[in-house]
């Protein structure tokens, strides 16, 4: 299963952002990796750099890999709509991103590991697949013999952030997609704009 397994805090830090969730060392050192540190003076980026680093962040903030976020902007190009925000509604819909939403996991990866390991069910079936695209109506569940797990009940106790496309029903341990999310829906720090436009060169 391909995956990025490289430091994560280094590309935290590279964009200032906690994309990989809650990290200490990003909140030690709030500046780009590298020896110099702070004192690295950064020349203006050019257009390309900018572009270029929205999709990486864009990438790494959802885990996935290059062929197939290509792939993914083909298929958002080729729907009705907003390109952009139809490549972002594409990322959420994601089954990993779905449980890591619902509060099963506190971060994608987890999602992820739960996912393709056989924990979490949709519609009654058991999917192992990340990339599943979920769809207004699907019911996302954990397995019945899954639901004992620390890790799970960990995350669920800790609760999450409430999302107007998901419902959440905690005493039979499954979510409901009630609608495709839309832009304003998504939290993420992404300027999809941006990487419509180097994928248009």
């Amino acid at each position: 299963m391909a995956r990025y397994t490289g430091p994560k805090s280094k590309i935290a830090r590279r964009f200032r952002e906690p994309i990989f969730g809650p990290d200490k060392a990003l909140e030690r050192r709030q500046y780009g990796p590298g020896q110099h540190g702070p004192n690295k003076r950064r020349g203006k980026q050019s257009e390309y750099a900018v572009q270029l680093g929205e999709k990486q962040k864009a990438k790494y903030t959802y885990g996935i890999l290059e062929r197939q976020f290509s792939n993914l902007f083909k298929k958002a190009s080729a729907m009705k709509g907003i390109t952009g925000e139809n490549l972002l509604v594409l990322c959420e819909t994601r089954l990993d991103n779905v449980v890591y939403r619902l509060g099963v996991s506190p971060s994608r990866r987890g999602a992820r590991q739960l996912v393709s390991h056989r924990h979490i069910t949709v519609n009654g079936n058991v999917v192992n697949i990340p990339s599943y695209t979920v769809k207004a109506g699907d019911v996302v569940g954990i397995r019945e013999k899954s639901k004992s797990l620390e890790v799970i009940s960990n995350a669920l106790a800790t609760g999450s952030a409430k999302h107007d496309w998901l419902e959440w029903n905690p005493s039979q341990m499954i979510g409901t997609v009630i609608s495709t999310p839309t832009r304003e829906m998504i939290p993420e720090n992404i300027k999809e704009q941006l990487i419509v436009e180097l994928y248009s060169k």
